[in-house]
């Protein structure tokens, strides 16, 4: 009699085999992790949901009153609120993506050891569910965009090539996934690297046009921050929706190549770990 196999695991398979089809197989895994993730990341606290909105203007207030107020730090003739604002926004998307994804193998080494499913799925839901949040908070930005537009302190100055913030929101998440797949294969050795994360990606962001617009950097730094794929993608989200910062085609060509290289990089990395990191784990 001839058996029929669902799915056969095998432990060789190609450093470029991606397992792309077999994600796809799994989607309703990936969303159903997506939803469990929703209604487990503020469950059990006093405020809920709320820490969604609280979480960014504490951070923008905090950037408003030291870099803003008490640095003196340029912000291109906008509100300060709403500088810092735009930048926070985007940047804790992809610290998040980030941060949660580099500990996948460590922290759900109970899940991976019992039951087989594409180990992708884990940090991909964890990007997905940070989408969500990212839309929370950008609405929470639109909030203080209307505000500065109804005091007359700001004038809407939306810019035709808003189209292209979908392929911003794209790059981000490649970036954020990429960075995590690989750091997360490297936790499963080295222990102390998620404290060195945490802390790394916190230095990151001074590289990064969160706390100051690139124009007002001396010419000689600016080659080295705009080497920094997040920079043109957070000047490109300041220009589309403020209409100061700079999108420079050729710098947002470079972080979307960067992007998706560092993807399938840190896939075929990931996907090569996961045959044997119970042992290390």
């Amino acid at each position: 009699m001839n058996q029929h196999w669902d799915t056969i695991i095998e432990p060789k398979t190609s450093a470029f085999d991606l397992k792309i089809k077999e994600i796809r197989r799994y989607k309703d895994l990936l969303f159903l992790f997506v939803r469990r993730d929703l209604v487990a990341q503020y469950k059990q606290t006093i405020l809920g949901p709320l820490w969604y909105f609280i979480q960014p203007i504490l951070t923008t207030l905090t950037y408003t009153v030291i870099f803003g107020n008490v640095a003196g730090l340029s912000t291109d003739g906008l509100p300060k609120m709403l500088f810092y604002m735009a930048g926070v926004t985007c940047w804790r998307y992809f610290s998040d993506s980030l941060n949660k994804t580099s500990n996948t193998f460590t922290t759900n080494a109970q899940i991976f050891g019992k039951v087989y499913f594409p180990r992708a799925i884990m940090p991909m839901s964890i990007t997905i569910t940070n989408l969500v949040t990212f839309g929370i908070q950008l609405l929470l930005f639109f909030g203080f965009y209307i505000y500065f537009v109804a005091t007359g302190e700001f004038h809407v100055n939306l810019q035709p090539e808003l189209i292209l913030f979908p392929m911003l929101i794209f790059i981000m998440m490649l970036l954020g996934l990429g960075f995590g797949f690989i750091l997360s294969a490297m936790t499963t050795k080295y222990r102390d690297l998620k404290y060195l994360i945490t802390f790394g990606v916190q230095l990151l962001m001074y590289a990064t046009p969160v706390i100051y617009p690139i124009s007002s950097l001396p010419e000689k730094y600016r080659p080295f921050i705009v080497a920094n794929p997040m920079s043109s993608i957070i000047e490109a989200f300041r220009y589309m929706f403020l209409g100061t910062g700079n999108l420079n085609y050729l710098h947002l060509g470079y972080s979307t190549a960067f992007a998706i290289i560092l993807f399938f990089i840190g896939l075929a990395i990931f996907n090569r770990t996961e045959k044997n990191f119970m042992d290390t784990v």
